[in-house]
């Protein structure tokens, strides 16, 4: 998590496995790839929160995707960490609401366990059915596809800017994305 001054508050990103709730006017920033950010706003209590997950479950059939790591890198902790979070700040589950962005094939990779499905594609099918069963309203969102994301959760308004990554910085991102799958693949020998 890294912390910087933002007009007369502060901005807040997030990195992978991590997630930030404020009370406070602040904007909360992440660059997704194929990973998913959940950003939920009590809109009458006036708190905010957002994750950053990598991947919708902890293991599968392939030792690429089992990785010994936070819980907060997995959807079902990443969100439950995220409301309890929430919840101790005093939003109320009932008020949540959503904004989801990410989960884009960035990397091209798809898993046999997953039905030849990329890593993104499993994510946002993951955060679509867990909304729902939690009954959270998806306000808006910008999922899928094949291209990054830079992500801005206004803590004011309640309102998400976002700007798709143009192809040379989308290389990085790949480059980056990369880096850490093989940082974690190292980290379990």
């Amino acid at each position: 998590m890294n912390i910087q001054p933002y007009k007369n508050s502060k901005r807040i990103i997030i990195e992978p496995g991590e997630y930030y709730v404020s009370s406070n006017q602040e904007v909360i920033s992440t660059l997704l790839g194929s990973c998913v950010a959940a950003c939920l706003y009590d809109p009458v209590r006036g708190v905010t929160g957002m994750n950053h997950f990598l991947l919708a479950y902890r293991s599968r059939q392939d030792p690429y995707l089992k990785l010994n790591s936070e819980a907060g890198r997995y959807g079902v902790h990443a969100m439950e960490l995220l409301i309890h979070s929430m919840v101790l700040r005093g939003a109320k589950k009932r008020h949540l609401k959503a904004k989801c962005f990410g989960g884009g094939d960035v990397l091209s990779i798809a898993e046999s366990s997953w039905e030849n499905r990329g890593i993104g594609d499993v994510n946002v099918d993951f955060i679509h059915k867990y909304l729902k069963s939690e009954k959270i309203p998806l306000i808006s969102s910008s999922l899928g596809g094949r291209h990054g994301r830079n992500i801005h959760f206004m803590g004011h308004d309640f309102s998400v800017f976002m700007k798709k990554i143009n192809s040379g910085v989308e290389h990085q991102v790949q480059l980056e994305e990369k880096k850490y799958w093989k940082k974690v693949l190292q980290s379990m020998k």
